[in-house]
């Protein structure tokens, strides 16, 4: 669909010169003799940007520009002037204007400026919608946050949802980054354990001996600097759940330990010899692979049956590409909020790059990549400058990362998206490589709801 242009003055050979060099780049062009119409004009027709000359009857251009700013405050208005008003003209900046020119007009100059005018605001409108359907995936959801509208995110969800209210033993495998731990957060908030305790233990951060007096605690006196009674994490998650978070690093006398807790559901303190009872629900996770590491002997056979009742699999954000632009939302709208800032979108540039590279780090390296560009952002656009510069370098990688698996509409998707980006968004060269006329390219451009600019 062409974009609409309005050409608001009052010299009718002006007006229609720019018309027509308007319509020569492929917009509509309308024309309006004063302010009064050009507003009438806006009101019952609505227009994409505006282009007004400041001295004109009836109602000026800086009237017009007044009212556009405040009931339309995402409309482009590009001011026309004299010589002898340009201090007028730098004043409807300030107010709100993207530009002015000085009569004859540059329409190169002009060209351009349009182009990135009706950019940004397509930029503006992108984020305003990924911003709602975030909400609208937060409304739909029990949990609201673990956010993913791709096929693989859905059904990792959906498992979750009908595992919640069990009492099984859950094993959650992926990656380092990609969400383990909000996982098991959202199984204790949606089972019906929810009210009771969710006690949390990272048990690589622990050497053998604290992470046992961490699990079952310990009777004063057992050992050196025991000098009272500590209950353990399992005594503390009674009528609720415990984490394990990367379960592959417990030590062998700990697992026998952990085996008897899952067997019996009881255990002994260190140093004690009363058997406590406990009703806890387990759930671990890990970025093992802990059949391997039964193959190897660190890690107990039985123990592993008992944990993985119920085995969820976190996929990568790699294969889950069509998640990033509501993450970076999600993400910019909370980096806004805690450092004050004020970013408004990002540029089609660092959106490309964002979606080309692969993120070896999920989404801890996205979520970091995002607040370190909220912070050193120079304007309301996050740049692909603002980026870090390995990951400013993806949007060049002549590869597509494709998961088998996925259905053919995604896998189009997602070689559409990295084949612009290597093209640096030119869709004639992207639509000659994949082999496809620019109509065919544009048509699926809309299909896919992938951004034009």
């Amino acid at each position: 669909m062409k974009r609409n242009i309005l050409i608001c003055d009052d010299e009718k050979n002006i007006r229609g010169g720019l018309a027509q060099a308007m319509e020569l780049e492929g917009y509509e062009s309308i024309e309006a003799v004063d302010g009064r119409q050009a507003w009438e004009i806006i009101n019952k027709t609505g227009v994409d940007l505006v282009i007004t000359d400041l001295r004109m009857p009836n109602m000026s251009g800086e009237e017009l520009l007044k009212k556009i700013i405040s009931a339309y405050p995402r409309m482009p208005v590009i001011i026309l002037t004299g010589h002898g008003t340009i201090e007028t003209a730098v004043q409807a900046m300030r107010s709100g204007a993207v530009d002015f020119f000085t009569k004859p007009v540059d329409l190169d100059r002009l060209s351009l400026v349009v182009k990135k005018a009706l950019s940004d605001t397509d930029l503006y409108a992108e984020h305003e919608r990924l911003k709602e359907e975030v909400e609208q995936l937060r409304a739909r959801n029990r949990y609201d946050r673990i956010i993913g509208k791709s096929q693989k995110m859905v059904e990792l969800m959906d498992t979750v949802s009908q595992v919640a209210p069990t009492k099984a033993s859950v094993l959650i495998t992926g990656e380092s980054g990609v969400g383990k731990e909000l996982v098991a957060d959202a199984i204790h908030e949606l089972s019906n354990r929810s009210k009771g305790p969710f006690i949390k233990v990272h048990c690589a951060a622990l050497t053998a001996s604290l992470l046992e007096s961490e699990l079952f605690g310990h009777e004063k006196g057992s050992f050196t600097g025991a000098v009272k009674e500590k209950k353990g994490r399992f005594e503390l998650a009674d009528g609720g759940t415990i984490f394990l978070d990367e379960i592959g690093e417990i030590d062998a006398q700990t697992q026998v330990k952990l085996l008897r807790v899952l067997q019996e559901r009881q255990f002994e303190r260190v140093g004690g010899e009363k058997p406590i009872s406990v009703d806890v629900r387990i759930v671990c996770a890990t970025n093992r692979d802990l059949p391997k590491e039964i193959e190897k002997g660190n890690f107990r056979e039985d123990l592993y049956y008992r944990l993985n009742v119920v085995h969820l699999d976190v996929p990568p954000l790699r294969e889950r590409k069509d998640d990033i632009p509501l993450l970076m939302t999600s993400f910019l709208q909370q980096f806004n909020q805690e450092n004050g800032r004020s970013i408004e979108a990002f540029s089609n540039q660092a959106r490309r790059a964002l979606l080309a590279y692969d993120w070896p780090g999920n989404i801890r390296e996205l979520r970091n990549c995002i607040e370190s560009a909220v912070v050193l952002a120079r304007t309301t656009v996050i740049e692909v400058e603002d980026l870090p510069s390995h990951i400013g370098k993806a949007q060049n990688t002549g590869s597509v990362s494709l998961e088998v698996g996925i259905t053919l509409a995604e896998a189009e998707k997602q070689l559409i998206i990295s084949t612009l980006a290597m093209c640096a968004g030119n869709k004639t060269k992207a639509a000659e490589i994949l082999g496809i006329g620019r109509k065919t390219l544009h048509r699926k451009l809309q299909e896919y709801h992938i951004d034009e600019a």
